[in-house]
């Protein structure tokens, strides 16, 4: 992570990117293992045969946002456990796919980074050095540091702002996923929208289909 230094003497504004599916993209590999992790893992913990296993996984993550939660709250599962078991990736760098113009468009961006993930701290880490890109971001802050009240739970925000005691108006929330991108403009955050732009809802800032168009947006974002 960089410097303490660095960070104060950087000037712009704060980018808070999001992790899977906005630097890198997890469709093709990281999603479809996690998802046979989580069902694993009701298997094994709560005895549940596969379909049972994979029906829970799915109505926790459409009632609460995350399976996790559903766990915490209705089986006194061991959140650290959980996370632990369910992103244990034996070959994780065959799972992340690297965009070869990531890192220069991130060095494009005046201001500070930070990464805002609902994934465990471990992995997110390990993603990042696997994307080259680590030193550019001076945190990051996953669903443990969230108290695991994830995105788009308020709470998850506001420790983020409070640790590295940031104003929303200073901030521009880089995410894939709508329902966070509404939490962080509620907060007062600027807000771009990587994903398809057939309709832009009017919470969202800027509206991209790849990061390599970020730059570009530039004046929209931060006017100087």
């Amino acid at each position: 992570m960089a410097s303490r230094a660095r960070r104060r003497r950087a000037p712009g504004p704060v980018w808070i990117f999001d992790l899977d599916n906005t630097l890198h993209d997890a469709n093709p590999h990281v999603f479809p293992h996690l998802n046979r992790s989580m069902t694993m893992y009701l298997e094994r913990h709560l005895g549940l045969d596969t379909d049972g296993a994979n029906a829970l996984r799915v109505q926790y993550w459409h009632r609460y946002g995350a399976t996790l939660l559903g766990l915490i709250r209705h089986h006194a599962v061991d959140p650290h456990h959980f996370l632990r078991e369910t992103h244990a990736f034996p070959e994780l760098q065959r799972a992340i796919l690297r965009h070869p113009l990531l890192r220069s468009v991130l060095m494009r961006l005046p201001g500070r980074k930070l990464v805002f993930s609902n994934a465990p701290v471990h992995y997110s880490r390990a993603v990042l050095r696997l994307l080259r890109v680590s030193d550019l971001f001076d945190d990051v802050f996953t669903i443990e540091h969230t108290r695991f009240r994830p995105k788009p739970d308020p709470a998850g925000f506001r420790r983020l702002l409070r640790k590295h005691r940031l104003h929303p108006r200073a901030c521009i929330m880089v995410e894939d996923t709508l329902v966070n991108l509404k939490a962080a403009k509620r907060l007062g955050m600027k807000t771009v929208w990587l994903g398809p732009a057939a309709r832009v809802p009017a919470h969202v800032d800027v509206s991209i289909r790849i990061l390599a168009q970020l730059p570009r947006h530039l004046p929209r974002l931060h006017p100087r």
